[in-house]
């Protein structure tokens, strides 16, 4: 896995394990840390689309943006109906960080090269976000219906994560 790959994860861990050593986040918090994964793995797909060396890559890319861009579609109509404006906080300022790192070292690169970082990104993303719904914002969402979104777009997300492995496998990374 690439340098940047891991440090994006890691960096997702530790945002979400300092969330954890602390009271949770509060919903407004977490409406901005969805809104903030969601928007970063757009950002990362529509680069791929463009910048994917394989046909397959590049249609995993669209499914990205397309999934992601309707998880926010869904998040931010939450948010209006429950009249909360998403938060700003430690972990959604480091997903942005760890996301515009990442698209600054996929910028820099070409072909297959391309491919494998972008697809062990997308790996590496999805397992640490799986692991900040299950183990913090699930946890930590008071409303209802905001802790049923988390739910719904679970295993969306871990269908994301094992076609990026099924990817990656492909593509030897």
């Amino acid at each position: 896995m690439p340098f940047r790959s891991v440090l994006a994860a890691a960096v997702l861990a530790a945002a979400a394990s300092s969330v954890l050593a602390q009271p949770g986040p509060t919903d407004p918090q977490i409406a901005a840390i969805v809104v903030t994964a969601n928007q970063v793995d757009v950002d990362a797909g529509k680069l791929a689309q463009q910048r994917g060396h394989s046909g397959e890559v590049r249609k995993f890319a669209k499914q990205m943006v397309t999934d992601h861009t309707a998880v926010n579609k869904q998040a931010g109509a939450l948010v209006q109906k429950l009249k909360v404006k998403p938060e700003p906080n430690d972990t959604s300022a480091s997903l942005q960080k760890g996301g515009d790192e990442n698209m600054a070292s996929l910028k820099k690169l070409k072909g297959a090269a391309f491919d494998k970082a972008y697809v062990a990104h997308e790996v590496a993303y999805h397992q640490a976000v799986l692991d900040a719904i299950d183990k913090t914002l699930i946890p930590s969402a008071s409303n209802a219906e905001l802790k049923a979104l988390l739910v719904k777009v679970r295993p969306v997300i871990a269908e994301h994560l094992e076609h990026a492995r099924h990817l990656q496998s492909q593509l030897g990374a």
